[in-house]
């Protein structure tokens, strides 16, 4: 997720007959004609959709046409999103309730929203827009402006060895996420799972001292695994704490890969989604290589039902 992160802090930007009585009842069985085909599709798709997208892996697409990208991942054969394109009170250019009526309408549902421009000062904000766009699941991606850190020339991730500013930042955006009914998560990419300077291992830090009942955890399994870590054993060691997976694949050169098409064992985790307390997953892709994103998503699709998510 390099391009996000560099980008975190100003979160990414996209989006958004009446007639005489006379005429009434002949335009009325034109429009009826019009619909009912649609209306079948988006029936007949409907009962095919499984599983969530992270718009992210569209993000070019979503920046140049927003409906019709929805259209695309509905069409793919997806139920539900995450969204990553949140700046200025708009979702992809578009109002929070503007885009959920949006999404609707396309059959998709709203879950999570990654909110990498989120302080302590704007908080309150990002939450109530959030709130009123329909999500579930306030997603902080990375450390706050400030603790996040990265390196160009190595181009790795990091942040500052202050656990306890971060602890203090969850619980407290948490606690106003429970107060407006929304679910706080914090998403991790490899970094969190490594030791720090101190000898610290920020996510075990992170789970050890936030406070359950407000904060919890977004599991990127590609970046767990790209840290050298196993997430079934983070599930057995911290049952319940993970409440919503990125389900991204890896090639044997460790290169993000459509899933199926890599090196990950699936199908052991998916074994633990229970011990997780995954409630959704979403597919992510941060770059697509040989693919259009389009194509990779529907490859992607295939790859869950074959190995057994829905």
């Amino acid at each position: 997720m390099k391009k996000i992160i560099l980008k975190n802090f100003a979160a990414i930007t996209m989006v958004l007959a009446i007639a005489t009585v006379a005429s009434c009842k002949e335009k009325t069985e034109k429009k009826t004609e019009e619909v009912t085909p649609v209306a079948e599709k988006v029936t007949e798709t409907t009962q095919e959709q499984f599983g969530g997208l992270a718009l992210y892996t569209l993000r070019d697409d979503m920046g140049k046409d927003v409906a019709g990208t929805l259209e695309e991942v509905a069409n793919a054969g997806y139920k539900y999103v995450e969204a990553a394109g949140y700046n200025d009170g708009k979702f992809y250019n578009m109002s929070p309730e503007d885009f959920r009526k949006l999404a609707e309408s396309k059959g998709l549902t709203l879950i999570s929203s990654h909110q990498g421009s989120a302080t302590l000062d704007n908080a309150d904000k990002e939450i109530a827009d959030v709130k009123a766009a329909g999500f579930k699941y306030f997603v902080i991606p990375v450390p706050p402006m400030g603790h996040f850190k990265y390196n160009n020339e190595t181009q790795t991730m990091g942040m500052d060895p202050d656990m306890d500013f971060m602890v203090n930042f969850l619980n407290t955006v948490g606690k106003k996420c429970a107060d407006a009914g929304l679910q706080l998560l914090y998403h991790n990419h490899d970094f969190e799972f490594k030791e720090n300077e101190n000898g610290v291992v920020p996510i075990k830090y992170f789970l050890e001292n936030t406070d359950a009942k407000y904060v919890n955890f977004q599991m990127d399994l590609f970046w767990v695994t790209k840290a050298g870590a196993d997430p079934v054993a983070y599930f057995e060691e911290y049952p319940g704490r993970f409440k919503l997976w990125h389900v991204k694949d890896m090639d044997k050169e460790g290169k993000f890969a459509p899933v199926g098409e890599g090196t990950i064992d699936f199908g052991r985790i998916l074994a633990k989604k229970e011990q997780s307390g995954m409630e959704y997953y979403m597919v992510e892709q941060d770059m697509t290589f040989n693919h259009t994103p389009i194509e990779a998503i529907n490859i992607s699709h295939k790859g869950l039902d074959e190995i057994g998510f829905k």
